[in-house]
């Protein structure tokens, strides 16, 4: 039975102090977690500004910037000068990740900064482990390298690393490399098609097959519920769904179960998108990016790996 004219949930609408006052979901730039690409060679990107490839060089001028904004995160990507089957350069102590880890710890104090611990820019077929005789990913040989990989990027100076390969058994074989080291896991990472604009800049495309063999299935849930138990068993401490805004479902459901800090990744695609139509005249980017990020946290995230860090700090 309606309660109308008594009750006007209109009234706690009526300006914007109010609206503030009891808003339920908050949005501020200390949830944020900014991408960065480094590598041998600068690539400015202005239609997407986010996804630019800095140099060792420019990256510190970058992070400079962040800190002044209040960003507190960064997570590091390297595009290598070299690339071969293996990926070595994503372990070897002068790798592009490693060199600006060393640049940017003694500078940026404050700065959290993390790194992505997989192969897939590194390796020339652009899978993210080892490809076998039969032409498929192989699991368990791929782990020692990306345990090589997460434990020079600790010792260059990461205060996190994050394992995206998806291969059965990473986290704990970081663990047990790392005892001390957080681990922000992409427990949920789907198979989808709204990575583009990321793989051309990271060079990272693969150049035969796909990676639906590691990546999750993009119709199911109870299994990435699943992978974000084993990582938990395994010794994350944090859990990551990707992408975020396809799988807001997701995103939910590994919120009601597990207590773990809970991230999620705005990928290049979701950013293209809104970029692409505010550039059309079709919406205010300023407007949608907030209100895309807010549903992310309300969905259950509590930080977001977000192109628009740096755009955003001031909007916020």
């Amino acid at each position: 039975m309606s309660t109308f004219p008594t009750t006007r949930l209109r009234r706690l609408r009526r300006t914007s102090a109010l609206r503030d006052l009891v808003r339920e979901t908050t949005l501020s730039v200390s949830d944020l977690v900014m991408p960065l690409f480094v590598a041998p060679e600068a690539l400015p990107n202005e239609r997407l500004p986010g996804l630019a490839r800095h140099t060792v060089e420019s990256v510190v001028r970058e992070a400079e910037e962040l800190v002044r904004l209040g960003v507190p995160a960064v997570l590091l990507f390297g595009i290598p000068e070299d690339k071969d089957e293996e990926g070595s350069g994503a372990w070897i102590d002068d790798g592009i990740v490693q060199r600006a880890l060393r640049e940017l710890r003694p500078r940026f104090p404050e700065l959290v900064l993390m790194t992505d611990v997989c192969l897939c820019e590194y390796t020339s077929h652009g899978h993210c482990g080892i490809v076998g005789e039969d032409g498929a990913v192989d699991n368990d040989s791929s782990l020692e390298l990306i345990v090589r990989t997460g434990v020079s990027h600790v010792e260059a100076g990461a205060d996190v690393v994050c394992p995206s390969d998806m291969m059965d058994g990473r986290v704990g074989a970081l663990r047990e490399a790392l005892p001390q080291t957080p681990i922000v896991s992409y427990a949920a990472k789907y198979a989808s098609a709204f990575y583009g604009p990321f793989r051309d800049v990271a060079d990272s495309a693969p150049a035969f097959g796909d990676r639906r063999g590691y990546q999750l299935d993009p119709g199911n849930v109870r299994e990435a519920l699943r992978e974000c138990e084993q990582d938990v068993a395994e010794g994350a401490d944090v859990l990551m769904v990707k992408p975020a805004l396809p799988y807001l479902d997701v995103l939910r459901a590994a919120r009601d179960r597990f207590d773990l800090p809970l991230a999620a990744y705005n990928v290049s695609g979701e950013y293209a998108m809104v970029k692409t139509a505010a550039a059309a005249g079709d919406l205010d980017e300023r407007a949608a990016a907030i209100e895309t990020l807010t549903a992310i946290r309300r969905a259950g995230a509590d930080l977001i790996f977000t192109y628009w860090a740096k755009e955003l700090a001031p909007w916020l």
